[in-house]
């Protein structure tokens, strides 16, 4: 029968073995840092205003220009059909429950201003009869997305959410202010003559043809 020293030492050599084996697992094992969410994540994030920057002179103006018609002509044509005016004259691709939105030329005489209001806007008569045809928004402040909205090359299903494709169409608005709106006359508008590149969506709420320029040009005063 095994003595009390017979135990003690296989006892002994019993735990030093499971310490053993216990380092060799330990030194076996690599402990990784745990990565955050920010560097798992590889895709870039959205910039709309780097985004419209970039296609603005390329695309967006290009496209305009060949797309638009005389604002009187345009109108005409959307008051009695607007989807074949916005076939013509804007784009056949929007999204099937979306208003029909044109892309215009207006030119003529400045006739009423608002620029008390950071949402400023022009009244246009276009046709010589002293009264406002169409309303221009001159910013910094501008409703809707209508210049996103005439494009045939952008579409919502090329972007990620609904989060994106909004502050896509808002870009617009803030670059043409920053590059055109921006720079033109505030004092002494009326009577002056206007040219302008944009487009506009029918709003039943609005008393006038509410048109975001992507192009603007505003004459001497006479």
């Amino acid at each position: 029968m095994p003595n009390k020293m017979t135990w003690l030492t296989s006892g002994l050599t019993l735990r030093l073995t499971f310490a053993a084996l216990a380092g060799l697992g330990l030194g076996a094992c690599k402990i990784l840092p745990t990565q955050s969410a920010q560097e798992e994540s590889k895709a870039p994030t959205f910039n709309p205003d780097k985004a419209v920057e970039d296609i603005w002179a390329s695309k967006v103006i290009p496209y305009l220009q060949q797309k638009a018609g005389p604002f009187a002509e345009v109108h005409a044509l959307a008051k009695t059909d607007q989807a074949a005016a916005g076939a013509k004259y804007g784009n056949p691709k929007k999204q099937a429950n979306s208003p029909w939105t044109f892309v215009v030329r207006l030119e003529g005489k400045i006739v009423a201003a608002n620029t008390q209001s950071r949402a400023a806007t022009i009244d246009v008569d276009i046709d010589g009869d002293g009264k406002a045809d169409a309303r221009v928004q001159i910013g910094p402040a501008m409703r809707g997305t209508a210049l996103r909205d005439s494009l045939d090359f952008v579409q919502f299903n090329d972007f990620t959410n609904q989060i994106d494709f909004a502050q896509f169409g808002k870009a617009f608005n803030a670059y043409a202010d920053k590059t055109v709106l921006s720079k033109l006359p505030r004092d002494g508008l009326e009577g002056r003559s206007i040219k302008v590149l944009g487009a506009y969506t029918i709003d039943g709420g609005q008393d006038l043809p509410l048109v975001t320029p992507a192009e603007a040009e505003i004459g001497p005063k006479p």
